[in-house]
């Protein structure tokens, strides 16, 4: 006999069937006994029967044992059915079960919603975790979400292009994870921060519409909303100005979450200077939405335009992201407004310089952020000596995608999408953790597996390191 979803159980009124899963809940009254079963696709209702050949083996099941049921779906009567409930009309007569795995008691309850429980006991068991109604749905919203997108994106002739993991270290923001290496010793690989500067080689290369799903790893300060490693929805154009850009992800966004059955607040999204923002809510991230829009789920999404392109700052002589008095507000990489390039190529009027960048707010969130790239090497070395660079930082820093640039680079630009920050927004979650699969803890620690940790002495000095440990003050 063939294996039946759960979920498609209403399909079969009337016929035995086989169904695999977990014991949900375990009711016995004596005579019969109750439990309910769920699998990826939902849950069911069972009873045993006085005088059921499964009696025995019902007797010594628990929850969370892995059983494969044979039973008869029939029908509940009228008094028993639970309307509000998928499967909630029909219970499944327990002929028989096979016990495939026994489950120890749980460290802790997974019947209900878990968020309140303690980050490092979640997280070090977040495999049991995951098994939680809210996780389950969280996750499965989260694929439903990228899926929605890429469909999107293939309908619209786009190319999904995987990029490196291990790359060369450059100015994003952010402190690099970084990775030795052991046949170079003393020399360092860098882990993404984004794939900025291969999707724009590949606008280079004429593929002119890529997008993926990277993953993108920052050494910062931990928040709710921030982890070390994210998922962005990265996407990559040739041939296009602002509005172009702005068009297709507005478009994009609107038909995938109002296909998931949510309700946007305001269409067109509203277009506000980063100038606007600031004056009117104090921030460049903003939640438009009254209380009982909070409360309904609604999404509210605008448009930031016209960032400054440059921000006063020292050098911290840690990141790299400024070498004097000024440095990105965003990344080196975005290009100056048409009115701005005159200035831009100059190097004057710095503090005026408007960049070409785009973010995409929604509920008080950053959901994305893009702009038209810089494609000649003069724009790109032009923003480098405004920050203070040497010629021969800059052909240290990005010298290669310079050279890149000599061999006609169409006008290009992008965006890059925050998963996890618009399934929070869908999901309504506080903390990046509740739509991850396995995510950090507050202080960087993995769920699960127990890293950061040692290497061991063979190791290091295959990779030619030491550990010298600073002393605690």
């Amino acid at each position: 006999m063939n294996r039946i979803y759960i979920g498609s159980l209403g399909e079969h009124a009337g016929k035995e069937v086989l169904i695999k899963g977990w014991v949900d809940v375990r009711r016995d009254q004596g005579k019969m006994i109750f439990m309910d079963f769920r699998d990826m696709s939902g849950k069911i209702q069972g009873v045993i029967l006085p005088g059921s050949p499964a009696m025995e083996v019902g007797q010594i099941v628990r929850p969370e044992w892995v059983v494969a049921v044979t039973g008869k779906i029939n029908k509940r009567p009228e008094r028993n059915v639970q309307k509000d409930k998928v499967n909630g009309d029909i219970e499944i007569e327990i002929l028989g079960i096979e016990v495939l795995n026994q489950a120890e008691t749980l460290p802790f309850d997974i019947q209900g919603d878990t968020s309140d429980l303690d980050e490092s006991l979640r997280l070090k068991y977040r495999y049991l975790d995951i098994r939680s109604e809210r996780m389950q749905r969280n996750l499965r919203l989260r694929n439903e979400f990228t899926q929605k997108i890429r469909s999107y994106l293939l309908n619209e002739k786009f190319t999904e292009i995987e990029t490196p993991l291990l790359t060369q270290t450059t100015p994003e923001g952010s402190r690099d994870f970084v990775v030795p290496s052991r046949i170079h010793p003393g020399k360092f690989y860098a882990l993404p921060q984004s794939p900025q500067q291969y999707k724009q080689l590949l606008m280079v290369g004429g593929m002119e519409k890529y997008f993926q799903f990277p993953r993108a790893l920052r050494d910062e300060d931990l928040r709710a909303d921030r982890g070390f490693e994210h998922t962005q929805a990265d996407i990559e154009m040739s041939f296009v100005e602002r509005d172009d850009v702005m068009n297709l992800v507005e478009k994009m966004m609107i038909e995938t979450v109002e296909s998931m059955g949510y309700t946007i607040r305001e269409k067109p999204f509203p277009r506000i200077s980063y100038k606007d923002a600031i004056a009117t809510y104090g921030a460049d991230k903003f939640d438009m939405r009254t209380e009982e829009e909070k409360t309904k789920g609604i999404l509210a999404y605008a448009w930031v335009i016209d960032f400054p392109m440059f921000e006063a700052v020292e050098d911290d002589g840690i990141t790299g992201g400024g070498k004097g008095k000024w440095t990105f507000s965003h990344n080196p990489f975005s290009a100056p407004m048409p009115e701005s390039a005159e200035d831009h190529a100059k190097g004057i009027n710095i503090e005026n310089i408007v960049s070409a960048q785009y973010d995409l707010v929604c509920n008080g969130f950053e959901a994305g952020g893009g702009s038209i790239r810089a494609h000649t090497p003069e724009m790109l070395r032009a923003t480098y000596q405004i920050m203070g660079y040497s010629e021969q930082e800059i052909q240290d820093s990005v010298g290669h995608i310079l050279e890149a640039f000599k061999y006609g680079t169409p006008p290009h630009g992008g965006i890059a999408l925050g998963v996890e920050r618009n399934v929070m927004n869908l999901t309504g979650e506080a903390y990046l953790r509740e739509v991850q699969a396995f995510p950090q803890t507050r202080r960087g620690q993995t769920s699960v597996m127990n890293a950061p940790s040692d290497l061991s002495p063979k190791q290091l000095a295959e990779l030619g390191l030491e550990i010298k440990i600073k002393p605690k003050k």
